[in-house]
């Protein structure tokens, strides 16, 4: 993931500006003692002692720390990374004691102090716990970008899972949308064939807004309200006069306002499905208004109780409370659903989103 190339990215160019720093100090040390020159031999020699910890730091870096310590394979991740540092340290010993050309000094004390100033002045115990507290800090460093790592990548997940189900949510209710109205057209058929061809016209033009913009996270406000009008439209073809339906939207607004696609339609359907009767007198009105960055929708429509006494909640209304929950989470938003004895009243209260 693009995530983790750039903590790696990160995490090689600290190890990278540490060692370079560690590297010049002797040269800079060199500078600021000498006034004509630096001093390359004792350059060399400062670089000499280096060279194990430097080494220790690559095996430890791109090869035990990410095989044992990693892995939470503890022990062999111990046992390992002693074995690194004692060898190294040792082989710097075998070095100097049979390997060196350098000239053999008499006297006890000069030797074991050129002895010890090739690589290093301290002992092998002091080398030891050295070697343990920079491999200890290489495993920390390695462990917090491991841990940045996780954490960002679990956001990634969650984010993409999130808007999956989103996806999924809102493509489930395109069938039911699409199953409703292509009963409406059919039942104009057998009406008027004119009106049923145009009903077909504006049809298309909804299903052009479902496939292709509804696919945004967002969409401008005007766009929705005129996908709305577009169904209404369809709908009143259906019902007769005395059904009172009204929409209420405000003119002139910036294409900058802009909602999540395909919400305030599941309560305009839910209006139409539950709120008429061919029999009794019917209404669905719907205000749409915009202040202060907020967007308010209210549909209120009659109530008429079914044969059975029983209203059923559509699987649009369940959906549409998900993906409130979803994008906005448990804050920033209000839905208020409110039966009344004539009747249903809906009011939704979102933030506008910005791309």
């Amino acid at each position: 993931m693009k995530i983790t190339k750039k903590q790696a990215i990160g995490e090689n160019l600290l190890y990278l500006m540490v060692w370079t720093a560690i590297i010049l100090v002797p040269v800079l040390n060199s500078q600021m003692m000498s006034e004509l020159h630096v001093s390359l031999e004792n350059v060399l020699i400062a670089w000499r002692k280096i060279a194990p910890y430097l080494v220790i730091f690559i095996v430890h870096n791109s090869v035990i720390a990410p095989r044992f310590m990693l892995k939470h394979r503890y022990w062999l991740y111990l046992a390992s990374n002693l074995a690194l540092i004692i060898g190294v340290f040792w082989l710097v010993d075998f070095y100097e004691q049979h390997l060196s050309v350098e000239p053999l000094v008499t006297d006890f004390s000069e030797n074991a102090a050129a002895h010890k100033a090739s690589f290093t002045d301290l002992e092998m115990y002091w080398n030891v716990i050295l070697g343990f507290f920079m491999t200890g800090a290489n495993t920390g460093i390695k462990l917090m970008y491991q841990s940045i790592r996780d954490e960002q990548e679990m956001a990634e997940l969650k984010r993409q899972n999130l808007q999956a189900e989103m996806d999924y949510l809102k493509y489930q209710i395109n069938p039911h949308f699409f199953m409703n109205t292509l009963n409406n057209i059919h039942a104009l058929i057998d009406i008027d064939t004119e009106y049923a061809k145009n009903a077909v016209i504006e049809l298309s033009k909804m299903m052009r807004y479902v496939l292709y913009e509804s696919g945004h996270e967002i969409i401008s406000l005007n766009r929705d309200i005129q996908f709305l009008k577009n169904y209404i439209e369809l709908m009143r073809i259906r019902y007769t006069d005395a059904v009172d339906i009204r929409v209420e939207s405000p003119e002139d607004l910036s294409e900058l306002v802009s909602i999540p696609p395909l919400l305030l339609i599941v309560f305009v359907e839910n209006a139409f499905k539950h709120g008429v009767s061919y029999s009794r007198p019917s209404f669905i009105h719907l205000r749409i208004e915009y202040a202060d960055g907020m967007v308010s929708a209210t549909i209120s429509n009659s109530r008429h109780t079914p044969r059975d006494g029983r209203h059923r909640a559509g699987i649009g209304l369940e959906n549409v409370r998900k993906r409130l929950a979803l994008i906005y989470g448990q804050k920033n938003y209000s839905l208020d659903i409110r039966e009344e004895a004539d009747q249903y009243i809906v009011k939704l209260t979102i933030p506008t989103l910005h791309a």
